[in-house]
């Protein structure tokens, strides 16, 4: 009897190794991709659309024309969040207002994966418009932990960070507004890192948060992630907010560096209370790990993290109330077929394309931009993120790196905070303030749960443009860490 075959199992660089050499094909680990998402896609519901196809089509091209050494993902499957444009797929964004929207270009990360030779699987889940911290508010579906199907992934890149852990993709595009990256992938066990602002093209990224998203890579490791960091950062001109400094190499020290003399900062605000009790103790038994290894624990202090939730919802929904004006049935979007005045049209369109939490946030966005409230919310808000990216500059100062929990808790039981949306927005407070400060932040699983035998992650910050450092640091630390394993599906 044929034996099932094991190849989504290997890492994003490995594979992409042992296509470069010749000894796998494009053709067969795109299959066997495939043959995993039939597997498990009942169980976890990761995947909008899946483009068999247009896949296997690639790959079989890919094969005609040989190992391309220019290529540094040549032949790899890769899965692109459904907020992200794909020319020729379906995008969106896990609305019903854009349910039939084909996009007729690629945003510029998509683009620069398949110069790179990446094959392209399909499109994976997340809450509306990225609005979540639980892939619950998607449209279509919610989707599940592939640790515990009972649980939630996180969100709101929830999609992609289950189909990297359950081996459907050997890496996928997220985007991370106020954590939405890091948190999932904390959640499901996987690496996803959130560039600095400006590091990565926003071209074709559907906005949410035009001052705070940032797209960024998932994947199983680290090394994996700095491979596919080096191919989509980097300037665009068709995004004004992209920076002009060049990508690094980031992978280079990746295999090669110690703990031994790093200083990593842990904020006493992130360490002293609201993390649950499993949580606190997974990451002081990875600080002790750590230290043993040689590192230099350093207290920092971030006293503006008590208003960073306020700061953050008040920008991103005010932000998100003028970005999806735009879906007003007239231009874009779903428009009711039911009217009889352009009020009407305007009403009924924008009631039935958006779902609840999408039109919470317009509402209240909509309400701290009002006349009378802008400078009583908007531009105290403003202020209040200055202060915070400042003080996580000073704290830099004074360490490598930042070190800090991700989520307060494991992945919850789905329907738990559903009713409840202010209990949903309190799971991003240990992320959200890394985008307004802008700074980059990479998330890597550091231990389980004693209780909920679910993964803990912790996330590394550090300074403007320094995705090297955390990345280097990061892959000492997990080549220091015990890892935690792979589900079974």
């Amino acid at each position: 009897m044929e034996q099932p075959s094991t190849l989504h199992l290997a890492t994003l660089a490995d594979i992409a190794r042992d296509l470069r050499e010749g000894r796998t094909g494009a053709t067969e680990a795109t299959a066997a991709c495939l043959d995993r998402i039939k597997t498990t896609e009942s169980a976890i519901d990761a995947m909008l659309l899946v483009d068999e196809e247009g896949a296997l089509e690639r790959a079989r091209e890919l094969d005609r024309q040989g190992p391309d050494p220019a290529m540094p993902l040549w032949g790899v499957p890769i899965a692109i969040k459904d907020a992200i444009s794909t020319k020729g797929l379906r995008t969106t964004a896990g609305s019903r207002m854009l349910e039939n929207y084909v996009p007729f270009f690629d945003a510029t990360a998509v683009r620069l994966l398949r110069e790179a030779g990446a094959v392209i699987l399909g499109k994976t889940n997340l809450d509306e418009f990225a609005m979540g911290s639980s892939t619950e508010n998607s449209a279509y579906k919610p989707t599940r932990n592939p640790w515990n199907t009972d649980l939630v992934p996180g969100g709101s890149s929830g999609g992609s960070a289950a189909s990297v852990t359950a081996g459907q993709c050997f890496a996928a595009l997220g985007s991370d507004t106020g954590g939405s990256i890091r948190q999932p992938a904390s959640l499901c066990g996987c690496v996803g890192i959130k560039p600095t602002y400006g590091r990565v093209s926003r071209f074709g990224l559907i906005a949410y948060g035009s001052s705070l998203d940032q797209i960024g890579p998932m994947a199983r490791t680290v090394r994996d992630c700095a491979l596919m960091l080096e191919v989509i950062a980097g300037r665009d001109p068709k995004d004004g907010t992209s920076a002009p400094d060049p990508a690094g190499k980031y992978a280079e020290r990746c295999g090669t560096g110690t703990l031994k003399g790093v200083r990593l900062g842990l904020p006493k605000e992130f360490m002293s209370g609201g993390l649950s009790g499993e949580v606190e103790a997974a990451c002081s038994h990875a600080a002790d790990i750590a230290a043993k290894e040689g590192a230099q624990l350093v207290t920092v202090s971030l006293p503006h993290t008590e208003a960073a939730i306020a700061t953050y919802y008040i920008i991103a929904m005010a932000e998100a109330s003028s970005n999806l004006a735009r879906f007003d049935g007239v231009r874009y979007g779903h428009r009711s077929a039911s009217v009889d005045t352009l009020e009407d049209l305007y009403l009924r369109s924008r009631s039935e394309g958006f779902g609840q939490e999408v039109k919470r946030r317009i509402m209240l966005g909509t309400y701290v931009l009002s006349s009378g409230y802008y400078d009583a919310y908007f531009r105290k808000a403003a202020q209040v993120r200055r202060l915070i990216r400042d003080e996580y500059l000073r704290a830099l100062d004074a360490c490598d790196a930042i070190w800090a929990p991700v989520s307060p808790v494991t992945a919850w039981r789905l329907g738990t905070h559903v009713a409840d949306p202010l209990s949903m927005y309190l799971m991003d407070a240990f992320t959200l303030s890394l985008n307004l400060a802008g700074l980059p932040g990479l998330s890597q699983p550091v231990g389980k749960g004693a209780q909920s035998g679910m993964p803990v992650g912790m996330q590394l910050i550090g300074r403007p443009f320094d995705e090297e450092t955390i990345l280097a640091i990061g892959d000492a630390l997990e080549r220091t860490l015990p890892r935690i394993g792979a589900p079974s599906l």
